[in-house]
């Protein structure tokens, strides 16, 4: 039986195409496929990283959905790609000894060792914030037929977009690290980060409109702000009464 494959569209016979070597069977991206990523494909790199750093700043709706729906080869594993670009930025938030945060005159939080904690522990902090990020595109795009997981792809691929942006401008956030302007630049950032994430989801969902597309990625940022703070805030509470009751 002749297949076509779903990368490439060469037309094949056989269990691989035989001109990029992609199976013929793609799995629905699922929690099995998701197991499954955790499982091998953090142990696996190849030299996909160019590919989707460049698809990611191209057309990054576009590959993110045709990686859902099966053209795979030539790009590298969601997961693998954000922890390799999480801890690589982690590295250098440490050895640079970038501080983020304002000195507190609260004496029970210690700055100077959250900050330590936090650069060591980067790219298991951006990991924790990306079913956050799903839960948001999952309540606001329920209608438009993906799954969970594959929105945990989606978003997964928006981190390592994000981290990429972020280690572009590292260098200004170095010059300034220490001084008042640093601050300023890290709203610059987040900023570039809503707008990495707008624009990717426009071409996501190319099946609304531009405008509804971009409402409903607000909405999903909302989502997202409100269950990560509502989580953080109950987690600060339960190890407050664990303290006060030791």
């Amino acid at each position: 039986m002749e297949i076509t494959c779903k990368n490439c569209n060469h037309i094949y016979k056989g269990h691989y195409c035989n001109n990029c070597g992609q199976p013929a069977a793609t799995h629905k991206i699922n929690a099995h496929y998701l197991w499954h990523e955790i499982r091998h494909s953090l142990l696996h790199f190849d030299e996909g990283i160019p590919y989707s750093i460049k698809q990611l700043f191209t057309r990054p709706g576009h590959s993110i959905r045709e990686f859902i729906e099966g053209k795979r080869v030539r790009h590298f594993k969601p997961l693998s790609l954000v922890v390799v670009l999480a801890t690589f930025y982690g590295l250098l938030y440490h050895s640079f000894h970038i501080n983020l945060y304002d000195n507190t005159s609260n004496p029970n939080i210690d700055i100077g060792q959250f900050n330590e904690w936090s650069s060591k522990h980067y790219s298991w902090i951006i990991i924790v914030t990306i079913p956050f990020f799903t839960l948001g595109t999952y309540l606001s795009f329920r209608k438009q037929g993906y799954n969970f997981v594959e929105y945990f792809v989606l978003n997964t691929y928006k981190a390592s977009q994000k981290l990429f942006a972020h280690l572009i401008i590292f260098p200004l956030v170095l010059y300034n690290n220490g001084k008042p302007e640093l601050h300023k630049i890290m709203i610059a950032v987040y900023i570039i980060d809503l707008i990495l994430t707008f624009w990717t989801n426009i071409q996501f969902f190319n099946k609304i409109s531009k405008i509804k597309a971009l409402l409903l990625s607000i909405l999903s940022q909302l989502i997202f702000w409100a269950s990560f703070l509502l989580t953080i805030g109950v987690i600060a509470s339960l190890l407050g009464y664990s303290s006060f009751i030791n």
